[in-house]
């Protein structure tokens, strides 16, 4: 029986392109931002879509692991305010109820409960 293997997904954020720069420090400061269930940060699960800057702010799309998330308005405000602190403008957070899977999560970082 063959393997299957897991495609990676990952989030691809326009404003990378636009400065690498800020957008590792962007990455590092949302590194603090954990989910309290998981133990993982928004970053190694992937949860940080797009990065976009429109006009005068920036805007983040953002998922959650599960739509019923009891911690996504911390978590939410935690981004929005790590975001801000780094990138000087105010951050809009665009919350999408796309469905998160483990292959979103970023290289290297796999769950391993036995559940997938």
């Amino acid at each position: 029986m063959e393997e299957e293997t897991t495609k990676r997904n990952p989030a691809i954020w326009e404003y990378e392109s636009i400065d690498p720069e800020k957008a590792a420090l962007l990455k590092d400061a949302l590194r603090e931002v954990r989910d309290p269930e998981l133990g993982y940060n928004v970053i190694e699960l992937g949860l940080i879509r797009n990065v976009q800057l429109q006009e005068s702010r920036f805007l983040i799309t953002m998922i959650l692991t599960t739509p019923f998330c009891p911690y996504a308005p911390s978590m939410v405000e935690q981004v929005r305010k790590q975001a801000e602190t780094v990138l000087d403008l105010s951050v809009a957070i665009d919350l999408k109820m796309d469905l998160w899977d483990q292959s979103m999560m970023e290289e290297g970082f796999d769950l391993d409960w036995g559940l997938f």
